[in-house]
């Protein structure tokens, strides 16, 4: 692939202490679109000009491509790694395990063996977490109802499903994400479940896509409003 060529050279011009290159996105996945830019994940010891720097996102154009970078000292990495996980959205560690690595300097097969075990084993969501998502989500579900500007309705509808498909994902033990890949990755947990919820809110049928989460409220634990203490 020429884009993997194109980031060979980046790396070389930009980056020449990465111990450890891996291109993802798209241009991993051979999905590249006309406005695809390229995803970097780069580690190493010596990446940064600024002393006691750990890590660094940049997006940069070179040879006529975007490159989001994604930079960091081992023990940056390791400290934003653990923070993703926490939130529940590892983007690095995918990149990581699901990229094609441009350099190596042997650290890699066991980075991977690593992050794999977390991977496999899912978010962990707590019982406060879960009550604080679902009183959320009571909340935005009853401003919907109410709600009878349509721009209100939109906003409000638009809300509830990015907060209602996490707590989908979360429920079930699925890492969660944002943007396109929410509903991709909702879709990919159950089909039949994600088109109940879109084909409504698609339709800008608010009363039936306020149903379809109240449905999926109760699934994921029910209503929490009254006597929750944030």
């Amino acid at each position: 692939m020429s884009h993997l060529a194109v980031a060979e050279r980046f790396v070389a011009a930009h980056y020449p202490g990465a111990a450890v290159a891996v291109v993802a996105g798209s241009t991993a996945r051979d999905e590249r679109t006309a406005t695809s830019d390229i995803d970097l994940l780069l580690i190493g010891g010596p990446l940064f000009d600024v002393d006691g720097q750990t890590g660094e996102a940049a997006t940069v154009e070179f040879d006529g491509e975007i490159f989001e970078v994604f930079a960091y000292t081992p023990a940056g990495f390791a400290e934003w790694a653990d923070r993703s996980v926490a939130q529940h959205r590892p983007v690095i560690v995918h990149m990581l395990l699901e990229g094609i690595p441009l350099r190596d300097d042997g650290s890699l097969p066991a980075l991977r063996q690593e992050w794999q075990q977390v991977i496999d084993a899912g978010p962990s969501l707590s019982a406060h977490e879960s009550a604080f998502r679902r009183y959320v989500i009571t909340d935005v579900l009853d401003d919907l109802r109410d709600a009878s500007d349509p721009v209100e309705q939109h906003v409000e509808a638009s809300v509830l499903f990015e907060r209602i498909a996490e707590l989908m994902l979360l429920t079930a033990g699925w890492w969660i994400a944002t943007g396109k890949w929410l509903p991709r990755r909702l879709r990919a947990l159950s089909p039949a479940r994600a088109d109940l919820l879109t084909a409504p809110l698609l339709a800008q049928d608010y009363a039936t896509f306020a149903d379809r989460v109240t449905a999926e409220l109760e699934l994921a634990g029910g209503r929490v409003q009254s006597g929750f203490v944030r």
